[in-house]
């Protein structure tokens, strides 16, 4: 079953149930299939005014950011800003009390529970790794393919052409061709960093959620993982949590956008350098 959706209108005369419309009357709508992202008018997500609460604590405080198709966004502040938690309402850990959340145009997060996030395009990765650290890294990968999950389904999963040849793209991307037999146990902290984004991509993701991905690594591993994820531009967008400024400049370049938070909600937004000049954010995270 397909995960709930909204749409602007649906056809009354449409040959294929499965098909509605999205737009309006001015003759730009098209054609949507239900449950699958729709990203036309250039967005893949959209918070609008979101409030989440623990126990009379605001977490999120009206927050309102958007995130453009096949970008890659960076979103610094300081601890208690509300990074994780806005990334756990985009995933459906959490519901927010108020405000909307839609991934594209026409799926209401807020709708949704986890495994239809997943289902439909989310991927997330947490700060420490998560491997199968008993089996080899193609063995992880294999088993991180997209498809039906379900245990008998797997039982007698096989390893199609096809996915042999992800499998191997995956691979190349994540440099970890040398280490394809390895147990993952075996692997450095860096490498299993990217053994999971690369268990991620199996799943296809159209946006990938990485929460301070590079703690915990060397320059070296940290230069890796930032080529890494400029190389993987235009495969998908991208919301990455980060403290490391250093790793947050080599994805951000001269041009795009920083996202700062504070107190839950959006502090500032623009280039790095933009940010950084802004004297709201050296008065609260930068420091002078």
């Amino acid at each position: 079953m397909r995960p709930d959706y909204d749409i602007a209108w649906q056809m009354t005369d449409a040959p294929d149930a499965s098909v509605t419309v999205s737009g309006d009357t001015t003759g730009m709508s098209h054609l949507v299939v239900p449950g699958e992202i729709d990203t036309s008018h250039g967005l893949i997500l959209y918070l609008e005014n979101i409030s989440v609460s623990f126990d009379g604590f605001r977490a999120l405080n009206d927050l309102s950011l958007s995130i453009k198709t096949d970008e890659l966004r960076c979103i610094i502040g300081p601890n208690g800003a509300g990074k994780t938690t806005m990334m756990d309402v985009v995933t459906g850990k959490t519901r927010p009390d108020t405000g909307r959340a839609f991934l594209g145009q026409t799926l209401d997060l807020t709708r949704l529970d986890e495994p239809a996030i997943a289902q439909a395009g989310v991927g997330r990765k947490f700060q420490k790794p998560t491997v199968f650290e008993h089996h080899s890294v193609w063995e992880n990968l294999e088993l991180a393919c997209a498809g039906d999950k379900r245990w008998f389904r797997a039982l007698w999963a096989i390893l199609t052409p096809a996915m042999r040849r992800r499998i191997e793209e995956v691979l190349a991307l994540t440099h970890l061709e040398r280490q394809a037999r390895v147990l993952a146990a075996q692997l450095s902290h860096g490498q299993k960093q990217r053994l999971e984004i690369g268990m991620l991509l199996m799943q296809q993701p159209q946006l990938l959620l990485l929460d301070e991905p590079a703690a915990g690594m060397t320059d070296e591993e940290t230069a890796q993982l930032a080529e890494l994820l400029n190389r993987l531009r235009g495969h998908c967008s991208m919301m990455v949590v980060e403290h490391d400024m250093a790793f947050v400049a080599s994805l951000a370049g001269d041009t795009g956008l920083v996202t700062v938070m504070a107190e839950g909600r959006v502090l500032a937004e623009g280039t790095l350098d933009a940010v950084q000049r802004d004297e709201r954010v050296i008065e609260s995270y930068l420091g002078r």
